[in-house]
């Protein structure tokens, strides 16, 4: 409940005061102050483990803290839980939409905006009609009477913003909200939240990349190990600055680029598309949203047909029907969607490590568990993954750690070829830095890489060529020395000359 209003004549929207949370004996957060105004949209940045979860939670009330206050319009919040963060007008949409899967579009928003008495007959005509009106505020024509489980993500976090908006939010919190959307979808996110901002509410903003708190934050809040290192206006600022203050290091160091003498070609394709991976080498494959970078790699792992394309491996023409067949030829494929296609979250790090080479750890057609956690214990230190123990379920990992754990998983198998699909999407910039090192000591080996992602400063980084497709088809081939963003662009837009 809220008490005492302070002597204050201009108070913060929000604020947190000296807040300190521990886990177990580990600092999760330590004396941690924030304040977020009216109008503002406010970045909250950091590595995975800096403390961003945990202050969302203590200001959402889904965990108390262990000391320290919070006040809202100026007023303190004496022992805050979501049933008192939500009366107030605290909302939060997290990476994954917190909807009703069986329920329709309108009955979800419903649930948030109604205050309806028991027993009392629902306006279903008047339920839909609002529906569309907080839909169209945030420029999407859903179908009202749509089931959850049938829209797309993008869709539902749209759903989720319409259910705050209807709940009359003063403070909307927004944890990695583009993580699955194409770059028109981002763009009519920030037009909702330029909107929000102008009618006075305050938004504390979450996300990995970088270029979207530049455009859109006013603040930015930099958190580092529980602590806050630094908050400052977003004009002040600069991406490079902003990643030495959340990992200390300079912009460099997340693209440590080694060079490396390339061997002979190990992957080939022809046909409908042409190109070639040596070994040593990283290729990277840029496009748009759609291109059919993807379909390629899920063609190349054997789980679409290879239609009007042959693909050589070592200069021998092979065919891959299967993902088994993939794994046996040496290829192996780190999926885009780590958590429902990479991992199985509820087994231990150890079982995830060796999936891929069962007959590395089995004896007479029985797996040794011992000889399980030796190999995964191996692999665990040779990519420093950050665990207490191999025994643990590797949903207790931070999402960069669980990256290392898929990439792990296929280098057990000893492949000639790794294609990585979106590799550091949803890690932090620490972790992503992390991966890339692992990357250049991968081709230093001599792995022939093929690495897929939508971010250009990671193609321009870290590719010694870069095919850009478009349409399915490969539209041109650039040398990292001649590779620009515009160049880039021109070819994914089918616009080069």
């Amino acid at each position: 409940m809220l008490s005492g209003k302070t002597e204050e004549s201009v108070v913060s929207l929000l604020k947190a005061i000296d807040v300190s949370k521990s886990y177990a004996g580990v600092t999760a957060l330590k004396s941690v102050s924030f304040e977020l105004e009216r109008g503002e949209v406010q970045a909250l940045v950091g590595e995975n483990g800096a403390g961003k979860s945990t202050l969302i939670k203590i200001l959402t009330g889904a965990v108390p803290p262990d000391s320290g206050r919070l006040e809202f319009e100026g007023r303190p919040i004496a022992a805050n839980n979501p049933h008192l963060s939500r009366l107030l007008g605290i909302a939060a949409i997290y990476q994954q939409p917190s909807l009703f899967p069986d329920l329709t579009v309108a009955e979800n928003i419903a649930l948030a905006t109604e205050t309806r008495k028991p027993f009392r007959r629902v306006d279903w005509g008047a339920r839909r009609i609002r529906c569309r009106e907080l839909l169209a505020r945030v420029g999407s024509d859903i179908n009202p009477h749509a089931i959850v489980s049938s829209l797309s993500m993008p869709q539902q976090q749209i759903v989720e913003i319409a259910k705050a908006l209807g709940a009359k939010a003063k403070v909307l919190i927004l944890d990695e909200p583009t993580a699955s959307l194409a770059e028109r979808e981002v763009q009519n996110l920030f037009r909702v939240i330029r909107d929000l901002r102008a009618h006075g509410v305050g938004l504390i903003y979450i996300s990995h990349r970088l270029d979207e708190i530049l455009e859109i934050a006013d603040r930015v809040t930099v958190l580092r190990d529980g602590c806050v290192i630094e908050t400052r206006p977003m004009r002040d600022v600069t991406s490079a600055e902003l990643i030495r203050l959340m990992v200390g290091r300079e912009l460099a160091a997340v693209f440590p680029k080694r060079e490396v003498a390339l061997g002979e070609v190990v992957l080939e394709l022809r046909g409908r598309m042409n190109l070639s991976v040596r070994a040593g080498e990283i290729v990277g494959i840029a496009g748009l949203v759609g291109a059919g970078r993807t379909e390629l790699a899920e063609t190349l792992f054997g789980l679409h047909p290879a239609a009007g394309l042959e693909v050589s491996l070592r200069h021998r023409v092979i065919h891959i029907d299967s993902a088994a067949k993939a794994v046996e030829l040496g290829i192996a494929y780190v999926p885009e969607d780590r958590r429902r296609h990479g991992l199985i979250m509820e087994m231990p790090v150890a079982a995830n490590l060796t999936l891929a080479n069962l007959k590395a750890i089995a004896s007479n057609g029985l797996l040794n568990f011992q000889r399980e956690r030796k190999l995964a214990w191996q692999i665990k230190e040779d990519l420093s993954i950050k665990t207490p123990s191999v025994e643990i379920a590797v949903d207790h990992l931070s999402g960069g750690n669980q990256q290392k754990v898929v990439i792990g998983r296929w280098l057990a198998t000893n492949p000639a070829v790794l294609i990585l699909d979106e590799p550091t999407q949803g890690v932090d910039v620490g972790a992503k830095s992390e991966i890339h090192r692992i990357m250049g000591e991968l081709a230093a080996r001599g792995l022939a890489i093929l690495m897929i992602s939508s971010e250009l400063p990671e193609i321009l980084g870290m590719s010694d060529r870069i095919a850009v497709m478009r349409g399915g088809r490969i539209e041109g081939v650039l040398a990292r020395s001649e590779a620009t963003p515009q160049r880039i662009l021109a070819l994914a837009l089918g616009s080069a000359a």
